[in-house]
């Protein structure tokens, strides 16, 4: 649809509507988008047909006053009048007006995208619309939500940033869209348990595309692990291998080798510490498991400087003792391994909280 949106916009004044925000269960996700010309054309979908009809008619009036607008709708009652969703969820849509102005902006995220590389259009969601491109590794400050803007655009996700508490003194920070276009961060699971299901629920909160393997036929099922976007029937270490050699592993990845059987530990984890790429392996277990695997590690043949990048035990002391609260103390300790952060308590730290 961009490069519609592009040639539409050079030829005169267009509205783009698109999904920004999404609560419960919806048909689109964020960045869907809708385009509505002048002359009453209407180009894609947000809902499959739900709420069209109420977007269409905002994207004349932003067409005539040249203001955004926010709209969101909720749940109808299939039987009655009101403009919804009838799957029980919301939707929050932003409409603006785009003409000749935004095709260089435009034409530049095209480029963007076509190179491979990662980028994100960062969109005020106020009156004035005023966007941004978005690039990793930027150090350029824009509204102050340029940290967790560029946050996003490292986990592969699309999200709205800002207008949450600041600093004593601060300026009010804007609400802002983040449209991120590439892949998202990777979470590759190793096992087939309780934890590992636990863990594809937490990692796809956050905004990893999970992926659960494990080479038992009978355990490694998409019924097992409904939140993993992929379910993988194969042996963990060549799968690696495979994902590797196929340029689908890259420095965002993240890998927890979750089996409990040294079969499939060993093997898994000498694979992954060789994989220079990935960015964070982790292994769960208890301590005696840690000191036996690591020495069957050696065994194999890991040299002690591999060795120093694995995770193992996996987790921060958070006491946890089932599946979803073990998932809880790994994400935790990805999060803040991600992120460079101590992972101590707030309150005894000082300084800004958002770095």
């Amino acid at each position: 649809m961009l490069e519609q949106l592009i040639t539409l916009a050079g030829q005169g004044a267009v509205a783009l509507a698109r999904v920004v925000d999404t609560t419960g269960p919806g048909p689109r996700e964020p960045g869907a988008a809708m385009i509505v010309t002048g002359s009453g054309d209407v180009f894609g979908s947000l809902s499959g047909g739900c709420v069209e009809a109420a977007v269409v008619e905002s994207a004349r009036q932003v067409l005539a006053t040249g203001h955004a607008v926010t709209d969101r709708f909720g749940y109808a009652d299939g039987d009655g009048m009101a403009v919804g969703l009838t799957c029980g969820g919301e939707i929050e849509v932003f409409v603006e007006k785009l003409g000749p102005d935004q095709v260089p902006v435009l034409s530049a995220l095209r480029e963007r995208i076509a190179s491979g590389s990662p980028v994100a259009l960062a969109t005020r969601l106020d009156t004035t619309a005023e966007w941004k491109l978005l690039e990793g590794g930027s150090k350029e400050i824009w509204h102050d939500v340029d940290r967790d803007a560029l946050a996003l655009l490292a986990a592969g996700r699309s999200g709205v940033v800002g207008a949450d508490e600041c600093e004593v003194d601060a300026s009010p920070r804007p609400r802002v869209f983040v449209q991120v276009f590439g892949a998202p961060a990777r979470m590759i699971l190793a096992g087939a348990n309780d934890f590992v299901r636990a863990l594809s629920r937490t990692g796809r909160q956050l905004g990893y595309r999970v992926t659960v393997v494990d080479a038992r036929e009978t355990f490694a099922t998409s019924a097992r692990f409904p939140s993993a976007h992929e379910v993988v029937v194969d042996w963990p270490h060549r799968y690696l291998r495979t994902e590797h050699a196929a340029g689908r592993i890259d420095g965002r990845t993240v890998v927890c080798v979750l089996t409990h059987d040294t079969k499939f530990d060993v093997p898994t984890i000498a694979t992954a510490l060789d994989i220079d790429e990935i960015a964070f392996v982790g292994a769960l277990g208890s301590r005696r498991t840690h000191a036996e695997r690591t020495e069957r590690l050696r065994a194999a043949g890991v040299a002690e400087s591999k060795l120093a990048r694995l995770k193992s035990p996996l987790g921060l002391d958070l006491n946890a003792r089932t599946p979803d609260e073990t998932a809880i103390s790994i994400a935790a300790q990805i999060l803040a391994d991600r992120g460079n952060a101590s992972a101590r308590p707030l309150d005894r730290l000082n300084g800004p909280i958002h770095r």
